[in-house]
């Protein structure tokens, strides 16, 4: 069995290449050239880690080479452009904040990736995400199930795996812990074993994701108002792709109580402030679900919604409605519910789906 591993040049993706090849599978490893550098600043600071770097594919080709595996480099950069960065800047000018890392997947490590794997004669993809795959003996199909390691399991940026992509999907570290990894990492004499995890948005080594947006843009975004839930004007914003639902630090406006950020109104530019209990909702809706099982329940389903990556679950029921959208309502209600942010149903460690919340639901 030939096996094609996503190597960022980072120890996790290192250590999958390693067991793949211990396990006997015929590797190669592959760097997806993902970023040119468009819209980065013209200085960075001291500890930030940009996106695509030559040393980062130079430390994972010198890991194929210790594994004694071919290595390639894919340039994918047109399709990283059309399908994170360009809907990415698309939701922040909407009022939304999108998961960049959730696009990524879908679209190139598990969509374009898959296919060019296909289409060499590999019969697997193998990435170094922290997550499960096994397959239910009474039905034949694949699930998707959460890491041994609850503080790395990354099944939330992975919700949109289809049947059919888990079939050709490997993910060797989702019984280890991150300790192990580098363990291994040492013991087999990777240069990168000790090297720092990659930041969440890797084309923004800043920080800066507005500042971001202005230069894929090549023009200052505008500022605009607060106001109350009732319309009253309280002050001046800085402009709306600074902000997200919940934010309470860096409004730079005093009212003398706390004040959050209730919802953005980008047509128009206003931001809705509101005190905290303000922020909790107890149902949402999620666009472009997909059901792992490949068919939504039949009937509503119980079960625990994750709505951000370092969201604590929460227990829920979840139906299908008849235009595709899925309602979730939670058991208790839930703080900052985030248009552009994705709820992930699971099922005990089984992720059931996941889509993209559309906003609160009465």
């Amino acid at each position: 069995m030939r096996a094609l591993i996503a190597m960022s040049g980072g120890v996790d993706s290192s250590v999958a290449a390693y067991l793949m090849k211990a396990a006997g599978f015929d590797c190669a490893g592959v760097t997806m050239k993902l970023w040119d550098g468009a819209g980065q600043p013209a200085e960075l600071p001291e500890n930030a880690r940009a996106c695509c770097t030559l040393d980062d594919a130079s430390d994972a080709r010198s890991v194929a080479m210790r594994l004694e595996m071919p290595f390639y480099v894919f340039n994918f950069t047109e399709e990283f452009r059309r399908d994170v960065i360009g809907p990415f800047v698309d939701a922040y000018t909407r009022g939304q904040t999108p998961n960049p890392c959730i696009d990524c997947n879908r679209f190139l490590k598990f969509g374009r990736l898959l296919e060019r794997a296909a289409q060499l004669g590999y019969d697997f993809v193998v990435t170094g995400h922290y997550a499960r795959i096994d397959r239910e003996e009474t039905t034949g199909l694949y699930r998707l199930r959460k890491a041994v390691d609850a503080a790395k399991d990354q099944t939330y940026v992975l919700w949109s795996l289809t049947q059919a992509q888990l079939a050709h999907v490997r993910f060797p570290l989702g019984e280890m812990t991150k300790t192990e990894a580098r363990a291994v990492a040492a013991r087999q004499g990777f240069l990168n074993a000790q090297k720092p995890d990659s930041q969440d948005i890797c084309f923004v080594p800043d920080g800066d994701h507005a500042g971001f947006i202005e230069r894929t843009l090549g023009r200052p975004w505008p500022a605009g108002t607060y106001v109350d839930e009732a319309g009253n004007v309280l002050g001046t914003h800085r402009g709306v792709i600074r902000y997200t639902v919940g934010q309470h630090r860096g409004l730079g406006i005093a009212l003398g109580r706390p004040a959050y950020v209730k919802s953005l109104d980008a047509a128009n530019n206003r931001i809705v402030l509101s005190d905290n209990d303000a922020l909790f909702a107890r149902a949402l809706t999620a666009r472009d679900f997909n059901w792992i099982a490949g068919q939504p329940p039949q009937a509503p389903v119980r079960c625990a919604g994750k709505i951000r990556y370092r969201h604590r679950e929460a227990a829920c029921t979840a139906e299908t409605l008849p235009d595709g959208r899925v309602r979730v309502t939670f058991d208790e209600p839930v703080r900052a519910v985030t248009p552009g942010q994705s709820v992930v149903l699971y099922d005990g460690d089984v992720v059931l789906g996941g889509g993209i919340i559309c906003g609160e639901d009465a």
